[in-house]
C-alpha cells in the first residue's frame, strides 16, 4: 500500500514504525523539520518537511495512487481539513484523529463520510474502553475479545506463588486440562517468546493466553490469578480518559475521582452525577490516604504526567490495591513501569495506532491488537478458500517459528489449537505474531 502519514508527533511516529515493518510505501508530512530528522535515519520511509493542509503539497503527493491517507497531527482542524482535501485530490481512504467526541454521533460520522473522511479517531476514548474492559475481566492485563466473544486472549503477569511456575507446557498439559486454554507468548526480561514444550514458566513472566469461555476459570487457577468485582474504584485525574471510565464505572460502583484543577473539578461534577470529585494534588500521599486508598479495588491514575501516574500506582500496590491501572505516554517508561509491578500499563498513541493500523492489513484480516510494551501482534484471519494454512496439521506446515495459531473458530463454534490441528477454509483463526514472521504469516491466509 501506499500510505501518507500527516504528522510525525507520537502517534505518526509510532504508527510509521508499524507500517514500516510491512513492506508500505509510506511518506510523513509535518512542518518541523526536527520531528522528521530521526524518523527519516531510522525508518524506509520518505519524509516531507510541509503543511498537512498546503493544497501544492497534497497535490503533488497525490498525483500518484494513494492507499490511504492518515492524519495524526496535534491539531483537530488541520486533521480534517487535510483529510478533505487528501480525499479530493484522490486518496482512496483517509482517516482524521480528532478530539472532540461529538464527532463520533452517528449523524456527525456520516456527514464527515460526505465530506471526504471516511473514519474518525479518538485515542482518548479507544483507552478508555480498553480501561473498561479490563474492570470486567479483573484477572488480566490486558484483554481482547475474538468472535463476539467465543475466543479471548487474556495477558497475565505470574506471581512467584502461582501453581505453574518452573513448570513446562508439556508438564502442565498432563497436570492440568489445557485444551480450552493456550499460551501462546510469554515476554520475559523484555524479550517475546514463542513458546514451545519444553519452555519453563517463570517468575514475572508476562503470559499471553487463548482461551474458550468454557475455559477461563481453569486458565485462572492454573497462572493462581481470580477475578473480583471493581466496587470501589479511585481515578486520579480528570482527563478525558478519567471522566469516561468515571461516567460508565458510577453505574455499578463507588467512584472517587481526584483532580488539581479547580474548574476542571467543576466542570466534571456536573457531568458526574454519581462520582464523588475531589480537588487535590494528585502527589498528595496523605490526600490518597485520607480518601481510602488502601480500601480501593482498583487505582486508575490517568494525569498528563507518566511519572506521577507510576509512583501513585506503586503507592496503590503497596497500600494493598487489587488492581492498578496507569497511563504511561513516555514510551521509555513503559517497560520500567511493567517491571516495577504495575498490573495494566495503557497508551492512548499505542490504542491509537493500533486502531489505525487494522485499515492497512489484508482483507482477511478481521481484527489486530498491537500488545503494549511489545512489537508483537494478534491477528483475527478468516482463512479463504485453498489458502496455504488449509494444506495439513499445524505441524506438518512450515510455519514461521515466530508465529502461533492459539485457536479460532468454525461453524460457530470455538476451538484452541495444537499441533495436530487442520485448518479449514472459513474458519476464523487467532494468530500470535512477532513481527520477523509477519510476512511469511500473511501468506498462509492469501
Amino acid at each position: 500500500m501506499r500510505i501518507i502519514i500527516a504528522g510525525a508527533g507520537e502517534v505518526g511516529s509510532h504508527l510509521a514504525k508499524m507500517l514500516s515493518n510491512e513492506n508500505h510505501d509510506i511518506i510523513i508530512i509535518d512542518p518541523e523539520d526536527e520531528r522528521l530528522k530521526p524518523i527519516g535515519s531510522t525508518l524506509d520511509l520518505l519524509t516531507y518537511d510541509g503543511s498537512a493542509t498546503s493544497t501544492t503539497i497534497l497535490r503533488e503527493l497525490l498525483q500518484k495512487k494513494t492507499d490511504l491517507f492518515i492524519a495524526v497531527t496535534h491539531s483537530e482542524d488541520t486533521n480534517i481539513i487535510s483529510s478533505i482535501l487528501a480525499k479530493r485530490f484522490g486518496a482512496i481512504k483517509t482517516i482524521a484523529r480528532i478530539d472532540n467526541l461529538d464527532y463520533l454521533e452517528k449523524l456527525n460520522v456520516e456527514y464527515f463520510k460526505s465530506l471526504g473522511v471516511d473514519s474518525l479517531i479518538y485515542p482518548e476514548l479507544i483507552a478508555a474502553r480498553e480501561v473498561l474492559s479490563l474492570l470486567q475481566e479483573t484477572g488480566t492485563t490486558e484483554y481482547m475479545e475474538f468472535s463476539g466473544g467465543m475466543l479471548t486472549m487474556f495477558v497475565q503477569r505470574l506471581d512467584e506463588n502461582a501453581p505453574i511456575i518452573n513448570k513446562s507446557l508439556e508438564e502442565i498439559a498432563v497436570t492440568h486440562k489445557t485444551d480450552q486454554y493456550r499460551a501462546v507468548a510469554i515476554k520475559r526480561n523484555d524479550i517475546t517468546i514463542i513458546p514451545r514444550g519444553k519452555e519453563q514458566f517463570l517468575p514475572g513472566d508476562l503470559v499471553f493466553v487463548i482461551s474458550t469461555r468454557e475455559g477461563i476459570d481453569g486458565m485462572m487457577k492454573t497462572s493462581g490469578k481470580e477475578s473480583f468485582q471493581a466496587k470501589n474504584i479511585m481515578i486520579l485525574g480528570g482527563s478525558r480518559i478519567g471522566r469516561h471510565v468515571a461516567m460508565y464505572m458510577q453505574k455499578t460502583g463507588s467512584v472517587k475521582l481526584i483532580d488539581s484543577d479547580p474548574q476542571r473539578c467543576e466542570d466534571l461534577a456536573e457531568v458526574l452525577d454519581n462520582t464523588l470529585i475531589i480537588n487535590g494534588d494528585c502527589r498528595n500521599i496523605d490526600l490518597l490516604e485520607q480518601e481510602g486508598i488502601s480500601r480501593m479495588d482498583v487505582f486508575i491514575a490517568v494525569t498528563g504526567n507518566s511519572e506521577i501516574n507510576i509512583l501513585s500506582c506503586l503507592l496503590a500496590r503497596n497500600k494493598g490495591v487489587k488492581k492498578t491501572i496507569a497511563e504511561v505516554e513516555n514510551m521509555e517508561y513503559i517497560s520500567l513501569a511493567e517491571n516495577s509491578g504495575i498490573d495494566t500499563i495503557i497508551n492512548k498513541k499505542i490504542a491509537a495506532a493500533s486502531r489505525i493500523f487494522r485499515h492497512t492489513t489484508s482483507l482477511n484480516v478481521t481484527q489486530v491488537k498491537y500488545m503494549t510494551g511489545t512489537d508483537a501482534e494478534v491477528l483475527e484471519f478468516n482463512v479463504p478458500e485453498d489458502a496455504r494454512i488449509t494444506r495439513g496439521t499445524l505441524r506438518s506446515l512450515d510455519f514461521p517459528k515466530d508465529a502461533i495459531v492459539g485457536g479460532g473458530t468454525r461453524d460457530g463454534v470455538p476451538f484452541i489449537a495444537t499441533g495436530d490441528t487442520i485448518i479449514r477454509a472459513n474458519d476464523k483463526v487467532v494468530v500470535f505474531t512477532l513481527p520477523s514472521a509477519y510476512d511469511r504469516l500473511i501468506k498462509f491466509f492469501t
